[in-house]
């Protein structure tokens, strides 16, 4: 989580939240853009659909439902034998969008 904090931090000047606390877990990391939110959550040797399960479980996107920009769910596995990210999927949603 930190290194994806430091890139990021690095490269923009976007709002970069890792291990952010929430009432029902911490998510790993949230990027937060003028028009985009995206919600990581990593597995070390899951999958990265483990991975987006947790973020729904939880309800890590749910502080964001009455937020206009446009939301990702990102779910990252990473290999502890080679070091390098196994899979990852990403989620779309949408939520302000449901009660148009």
């Amino acid at each position: 989580q930190y290194t994806f904090y430091l890139i990021f931090r690095m490269l923009s000047v976007y709002t970069v939240y890792v291990e952010k606390a929430q009432s029902q877990g911490r998510v790993d990391c949230v990027i937060e853009t003028p028009q985009y939110v995206y919600i990581f959550e990593f597995k070390l040797d899951g999958t990265a659909a483990e991975a987006l399960q947790q973020i729904e479980e939880k309800g890590y996107a749910r502080e964001y439902a009455s937020d206009s920009r446009k939301l990702f769910k990102i779910g990252a596995s990473f290999s502890s034998e080679t070091g390098t990210i196994g899979e990852w999927q990403v989620l779309p949603s949408f939520p302000h969008q449901d009660t148009v």
